[in-house]
């Protein structure tokens, strides 16, 4: 029996290699952009957990609140990879 392997009708293309076709192109972002980013995920990390530790929800509140330094961290890390200017 002969098996033909055929390629695929549509191909990925752009930074997501494994996206699903017909779906939208991810766009890559520029540093300045990945910092904003980095930054309000930190923020809203942060605000979910006060919301957790307001509902009495310790320990969702301890993860929450541990995860927003990190990403500061992240953002913290890219910006100096990316010679930015120096944050005062």
């Amino acid at each position: 029996m002969f098996i033909a392997i055929a390629r695929p009708a549509v191909e990925p293309q752009g930074p997501d290699a494994v996206a699903v076709p017909g779906s939208p192109t991810v766009p890559e972002l520029t540093p300045r952009a990945l910092h904003a980013r980095l930054l309000e995920n930190a923020a809203q990390r942060r605000l979910r957990g006060l919301e957790r530790k307001a509902c009495g929800r310790a320990e969702d509140a301890d993860y929450w609140l541990h995860a927003a330094p990190v990403a500061v961290k992240k953002a913290s890390a890219l910006r100096g990879a990316q010679r930015f200017a120096p944050l005062p």
